[in-house]
């Protein structure tokens, strides 16, 4: 008669593998903040100004889509990308940014352009 389980004593005298996480010493304040938002948060120095800077999974984006300042294309729901703004300002002041796009913030220019045609969003 064959066994149901995978793991048998006759057959494996070793204990299964256990794929568990090993227990965290102790959590800061600043882990859970970033476990709270999706993503940890950092501050950045750009164009003279802090800025805070999260980085976002994407996954809790359903159905939202983002125009990113760095290359003027949509970031489609569920891709990982980045969400910045100024430290003085408030959450209308957040832009999303592609994780490349905000990495090569300060190669590219400033001025959006378009083509004539194109909407403005």
């Amino acid at each position: 008669m064959q066994s149901r389980f995978l793991y048998s004593p006759e057959r494996c005298p070793v204990s299964p593998r256990r794929n568990r996480p090993k227990a965290a010493g102790s959590s800061s304040a600043e882990d859970d903040r970033a476990g709270r938002y999706g993503g940890w948060q950092s501050s950045e120095s750009w164009q003279g100004e802090d800025w805070n800077v999260r980085h976002v999974a994407g996954a809790s984006t359903e159905g939202k889509t983002y125009r990113c300042p760095g290359c003027d294309q949509m970031i489609p729901s569920g891709v990982p990308h980045v969400v910045a703004w100024p430290e003085h300002a408030g959450v209308d002041d957040r832009r999303h940014w592609h994780k490349a796009c905000w990495h090569a913030k300060d190669r590219r220019t400033t001025r959006v352009q378009r083509s004539r045609n194109a909407p403005r969003f």
